[in-house]
C-alpha cells in the first residue's frame, strides 16, 4: 500500500493528465499505457466523472433486433412468424412488442383449421410412406426360416402369450389367444411342427357386443384355414360403460381362442422348454462377459 502511494503521490497532477488525454478521446487502456497506472482503483479515481468517448461504447446489440421485431409486429405478423425471421425467443418478442395492437386475424378460426388440417394430412402421409418403406426393408432382412428357428420362435412366443399354470391353479393345457391374425398363423405353423394334428384343435372368437360378431367369425376363419379344427360358439364380452374402449370400429375383431385337446403333456414340455432357452442365454450371455 505504501508502494502505491508514494507512486502516486502527485495524484492530483496525474489526474489532470488522465483528464486531458479523455477528452482528447482516449480510451481507458490507452490511459492506462500512457502514464503506466495499472491499478484500476486508482485508474478509475483519476477518470471520476469523465464520460467515455462515443467510439468506445459498445452498441446494445439487441437495440436493432428489438426494432426488426416491433417493425415485423406492426406489419402483422405473430409471434410465431417473427421468431421464425428473427431467431429470436418468443417471450423476448412479446416483451418488446407488448404494447402493439395485436394483427387482425386475416383468416377464419375455419379456414385457419382447414389449413393446418391439410399440413398435418400431408405429415401423416409422409410418416406412412416412411413407416411403410421401413417395415419393407426389415422384412426383406428376414430369410427362409429354418425348423430349429421356428422351434424356438414359437416356445418364446407361447410363453409370452399363451395360458400357463399358476400355483394357486393348476391347469396344464395349452391355449393361445391373440388378436393378431400373423400370430396365430406362426402358432399353428409352430404346433404342426411339433406333431399336432388339426383334429386336436379348437377354435372360438372373443369379442365385445359392440362389434359384429359374425363378421368376425368370417374374418378368423382365413388364417385358421379350411378344415383345421373346429370352430364353437363366440364368446361375447359385455360392454361396461365406464371402460373407455379404444379397439372399436370395423377394423376390431376381437381374438381368436386356439386350444390344443389332451395337452397337459405338451404343455409341461413347453415349461421344459422355455426353462432351457432362459438357461442357455445366461450361459451365453456369461460367456459374452468373460
Amino acid at each position: 500500500m505504501t508502494e502505491i502511494t508514494s507512486k502516486y503521490a502527485d495524484f492530483e497532477g496525474l489526474r489532470e493528465q488522465a483528464v486531458a488525454l479523455r477528452r482528447e478521446g482516449l480510451s481507458r487502456r490507452q490511459i492506462r499505457d500512457r502514464l503506466h497506472v495499472h491499478n484500476n482503483d486508482i485508474l478509475n479515481r483519476l477518470l471520476e466523472g469523465e464520460p467515455a468517448p462515443e467510439w468506445t461504447k459498445r452498441p446494445n446489440a439487441k437495440d436493432d433486433l428489438r426494432e426488426k421485431a416491433r417493425e415485423l409486429r406492426r406489419q402483422g405478423m405473430t409471434y410465431d412468424r417473427i421468431q421464425v425471421e428473427l431467431g429470436c425467443s418468443k417471450s423476448s418478442i412479446s416483451l418488446w412488442a407488448r404494447d402493439l395492437p395485436k394483427p387482425e386475424r386475416k383468416r377464419t378460426r375455419e379456414e385457419a383449421s382447414a389449413i393446418a388440417r391439410r399440413g398435418w394430412e400431408v405429415a401423416l402421409r409422409r410418416r406412412d410412406e416412411e413407416r411403410q418403406e421401413a417395415r419393407k426393408r426389415a422384412r426383406s432382412e428376414i430369410g427362409p426360416m429354418s425348423t430349429n428357428e421356428l422351434f424356438l420362435l414359437g416356445v418364446g412366443l407361447y410363453w409370452a402369450e399363451g395360458s400357463k399354470s399358476k400355483p394357486y391353479r393348476t391347469q396344464e393345457r395349452v391355449t393361445f389367444v391373440n388378436s393378431d391374425p400373423g400370430m396365430i398363423e406362426v402358432f399353428l405353423a409352430w404346433l404342426r411342427l411339433l406333431g399336432v394334428s388339426d383334429d386336436q384343435l379348437r377354435f372360438h372368437v372373443h369379442i365385445h357386443e359392440t362389434a359384429d360378431a359374425t363378421s368376425a367369425e368370417r374374418f378368423w376363419a382365413d388364417p385358421v384355414g379350411p378344415g383345421v379344427g373346429k370352430f364353437g360358439k363366440t364368446s361375447v364380452k359385455r360392454h361396461s360403460p365406464r371402460t373407455n374402449r379404444k379397439n372399436i370400429g370395423e377394423d376390431y375383431r376381437g381374438c381368436l381362442v386356439v386350444r390344443v385337446l389332451k395337452s397337459a403333456d405338451l404343455y409341461r414340455r413347453i415349461e421344459g422348454w422355455w426353462c432351457g432357452i432362459v438357461g442357455a442365454a445366461q450361459r451365453a450371455d456369461h460367456q459374452n462377459r468373460t
